[in-house]
């Protein structure tokens, strides 16, 4: 059912190797799809819309008006939910919003020693799209995690797209969810031709200046495909956890964090990583127990024989290096002393603290960002946060003092790169000429 490795067998580099995602293979056929759907979009607007619409989603929209969700339909869906749901909402929208606004990055200037004022000012984006899965699930914690960090940094303009079902309609908790978190847009488009839209606009769909959200290979592989032309968050793979845990830990509760990622996608990757063989064991009966019960359990089996897997190490020195060279998406240090460890975690892109930190608080209300880098890519990535949907500009002042004080660099600089120009703009200054005639 699920892989067993021991580094004092194996070493350490092979059980890497073998958990190791391969660079995923996409078929040329799968490319040429993506670039002919952003092609038709960017050359086609509004009418390739609606064709592709009703080809992949089989929604046939009368116009393209159509494809817009009116913000009644947002209020609508609100108020429609189940107490509890919208509840729960409310929650995690408030945490997620209390956390960002800590993580809000701000404008600063510093003075220098001849009066020359530096800084940087950080401004909002103008437009962000944000692209949330449907079909045949709802996302609504996705529309949440995207849409509130760029309303807390200050966007004014938030754009929600997401495939509707073959009647046009959209599930009622992403609607909700949008409305709760303060989307000011919202499309029925989905897939890459939602992706081109947003990058390159059409008559109905303005174009954004960044898209965030996950979503299949044809997503990611269209938010590839228009990065430059617009900004993305970063192209996300399936998900993924890693649980370092020792002797203290709970066999059951283990078993069950593995099958929450297990159960998302049969490419997920689970994977507990101990240095007490009795932990292995019971895990391993808990996850054949909590298999046979699991409404999704032909998905989480599929994941876990392809992508889990049980290690035993020699420590747990071993345990946060053999993690840190897979750089998850999602570690759990579920150790009776996780902050002794915390210091030596360099790669992952959320770190849960103890046993009483499953890692779907993450998922939902725990404040933190959902988005996270996965493949290895914790290794340079972060999570999405307010920084995402802000730029920065340099701020420059400079004093008569200090231009007088940086001219003899100046011109050693512009002289040795040959550019004679550079050291006549700054000498002209310093010469006090070249002023106003």
């Amino acid at each position: 059912m699920i892989r067993t490795f021991q580094t004092a067998r194996l070493g350490i580099e092979a059980v890497v190797a073998a958990l190791e995602r391969a660079p995923a293979h996409v078929p040329e056929e799968i490319h040429g799809a993506v670039d002919r759907i952003v092609g038709a979009v960017r050359e086609g607007g509004d009418d390739a819309l609606i064709e592709l619409t009703a080809r992949f989603d089989r929604f046939q929209a009368a116009s393209a008006q159509h494809l817009a969700i009116t913000e009644e339909e947002l209020t609508r869906a609100e108020r429609g939910l189940p107490a509890d749901v919208t509840a729960a909402l409310r929650y995690a929208a408030d945490r997620i919003r209390r956390y960002h606004e800590t993580a809000r990055p701000a404008s600063w200037r510093i003075t220098d020693e001849h009066g020359s004022v530096l800084g940087q000012d950080v401004r909002p984006l103008d437009r962000v799209g944000i692209y949330v899965p449907g079909g045949r699930a709802a996302y609504p914690s996705t529309v949440l995690m995207t849409a509130i960090p760029a309303r807390v940094a200050g966007v004014p303009e938030i754009v929600l797209v997401t495939p509707p079902d073959p009647t046009g309609a959209v599930m009622p908790a992403v609607l909700a969810a949008a409305s709760v978190a303060g989307v000011t847009e919202g499309y029925r488009v989905g897939g890459a031709q939602a992706v081109a839209a947003l990058a390159y606009g059409t008559k109905t769909i303005r174009r954004v200046d960044k898209i965030v959200g996950p979503g299949n290979i044809y997503v990611a592989l269209a938010k590839r495909r228009v990065f430059g032309d617009v900004g993305i968050d970063m192209v996300a793979g399936p998900s993924e956890i890693v649980v370092v845990a020792d002797t203290w830990a709970h066999g059951g509760w283990v078993a069950a964090d593995l099958l929450a990622q297990a159960e998302h996608d049969p490419m997920a990757r689970a994977v507990l990583i101990t240095d007490d063989a009795s932990l292995l064991e019971r895990t391993r009966d808990a996850l054949r127990r909590q298999l046979a019960t699991l409404p999704r359990r032909a998905i989480a089996e599929a994941a876990l024989e392809a992508n889990g897997a049980l290690v035993l190490v020699r420590d747990l020195t071993e345990a946060v290096e053999l993690s840190n060279r897979l750089a998850p998406e999602h570690l759990e240090l579920f150790v009776r002393e996780p902050d002794a460890l915390l210091a030596r975690v360099r790669h992952a892109g959320a770190v849960f603290l103890g046993g009483h930190t499953p890692e779907v608080v993450g998922d939902y209300v725990a404040g933190p960002n959902h988005v996270l880098p996965t493949g290895g890519t914790a290794r340079f990535a972060s999570p999405l946060g307010t920084e995402d949907f802000v730029k920065r500009s340099s701020v420059i002042a400079y004093s008569p003092a200090g231009l007088a004080a940086a001219a003899r660099h100046l011109d050693a600089l512009a002289t040795i790169e040959g550019l004679a120009g550079h050291a006549a703009a700054a000498r002209a200054r310093n010469a006090g000429t070249g002023g106003r005639t």
